[in-house]
């Protein structure tokens, strides 16, 4: 009786153990560094976007300084944000509309003087 109440219990913790195994999820390919290119007008500027796993995060620059990302949304290999930035002294908003494939990111941030894109690499 007692072998098969040992036998029991093993299996079960067995089970509860791949199960619990079973529901981690891999976070979202967004999650993680990013060394990221954004071609203005005026030129190429070098950014970093870091992404957190509870989809937090902040892009910064030495040209624009640090920016919390807002709406950070994911949808498979889709991804949107927004940041809120100083540029020269005036407050501007971009929101990124794009996608994750591997360890590339691509897109453009709208904005009040059109699309402006942007494409990334994972650090």
């Amino acid at each position: 009786m007692r072998t098969k109440i040992g036998s029991l219990v093993t299996g079960i913790m067995v089970a509860l153990f791949i199960s619990a195994c079973a529901s981690v999820s891999e976070p979202h390919p967004l999650v993680g560094g990013w060394a990221i290119t954004i071609d203005t007008p005026i030129g190429a500027m070098d950014a970093n976007l870091t992404v957190n796993e509870d989809l937090t995060g902040e892009m910064s620059s030495q040209d624009l300084g640090g920016a919390a990302l807002e709406a950070v949304s994911v949808d498979g290999e889709n991804v949107s944000f927004s940041t809120t930035v100083d540029a020269q002294g005036q407050s501007m908003t971009l929101v990124f509309n794009g996608t994750v494939v591997e360890d590339r990111l691509s897109g453009s941030f709208n904005t009040d003087f059109g699309a402006i894109p942007v494409t990334g690499t994972r650090l």
